[in-house]
């Protein structure tokens, strides 16, 4: 199933359709029915309200702690496999390559440290010899703490000093790179991470400028800075025009919902286009096993980050 339509010019028409292709299509339907949910009655937002609420007490093993502290619930096989398959339609599961050959940006999410590491591998691949970029390479995190099995991970590998999800960023920036110093560096200390912020700047040589931003959070009293966050922070530090094509680089399990914050977050107030591509596994460090319960927190994810469009485009 097509996630909702990133390219520039794209009408609010068209990414509300696409929203409702994608949560109304027959895997999504068949998974609801198959844990036993009704489809919600009403029109698109009321579906995505039902959505929602059905998601949270059917998929949601987060229990609002960090995604690696998700407990795992026990499935069948038959449901194993239909989890399995629909996450493959709904786009979850494989990478897909760049549509254009030229951006005007390549953006990086952060995530678990060794996803930090996995990303600007990628992203330096496809700067060198994938996409070209225009402008710069954003590698966007924010000061979320470690954990002691991410440290334990990175140092397997040979990566030591690292406290934060951004350390973790700007490790395999220097890395994937080649860079050992920024050229620029700046930012703001705060009496709680939450609101703090900073920005490093690379210079590799043949390749442009490499930004790595930690943003601070949009609800700092309440939460760490998500998603949404890193990247409204990042367009408020480059001018983004216009019909200006962004490719953004995640996991691929992590593509639907990051595209639609995306969509939400620089494509409708800023108008340029998005192209969300996850990393190719082949071309770096190989995903850990990713298990059904995650698969469907992710599906969980998108629902929501497709109700948050589905209101801004509304709200006009």
């Amino acid at each position: 199933m097509a996630l909702p339509a990133g390219a520039a010019g794209t009408t609010r028409a068209d990414l509300a359709a696409g929203i409702g292709a994608w949560v109304g299509s027959p895997p999504m339907r068949a998974l609801v029915g198959h844990f036993g949910g009704d489809w919600p009655a009403g029109d698109l937002g009321a579906v995505l309200a039902g959505l929602d609420d059905f998601s949270a007490r059917h998929w949601d093993f987060r229990d609002g702690r960090e995604r690696p502290d998700a407990r795992e619930p026990a499935f069948d096989p038959a449901t194993v496999g239909l989890v399995h398959e629909t996450a493959t339609a709904l786009g979850l599961v494989r990478s897909l390559r760049p549509t254009l050959p030229r951006y005007a940006h390549l953006l990086v999410l952060g995530g678990l440290a060794h996803a930090c590491l996995r990303r600007t591998a990628y992203a330096a691949h496809l700067a060198r010899t994938g996409a070209g970029v225009a402008g710069e390479v954003a590698v966007l995190g924010s000061f979320r703490a470690l954990s002691p099995v991410e440290s334990r991970l990175l140092a397997e590998v040979g990566v030591h000093g690292c406290a934060t999800e951004v350390d973790a960023l700007d490790a395999g920036v220097r890395l994937a790179f080649g860079v050992a110093a920024p050229a620029e560096e700046t930012g703001e200390t705060a009496d709680h991470p939450h609101r703090a912020w900073s920005s490093r700047t690379y210079r590799p040589v043949g390749l442009p400028p490499v930004r790595v931003l930690a943003a601070p959070s949009g609800e700092p009293d309440r939460r760490r800075a998500h998603t949404a966050d890193t990247q409204r922070f990042w367009a408020e530090h480059v001018r983004l025009r216009v019909g200006d094509p962004v490719l953004m680089v995640t996991a691929p399990i992590y593509v639907p919902f990051q595209h639609c914050d995306a969509l939400r977050t620089l494509a409708v107030p800023f108008g340029c286009g998005i192209d969300t591509i996850g990393v190719d596994p082949a071309l770096a460090a190989p995903e850990p096993t990713l298990t059904p319960g995650r698969y469907l927190q992710e599906i969980r994810s998108a629902v929501r980050s497709m109700r948050a469009l589905h209101a801004a485009l509304a709200a006009g």
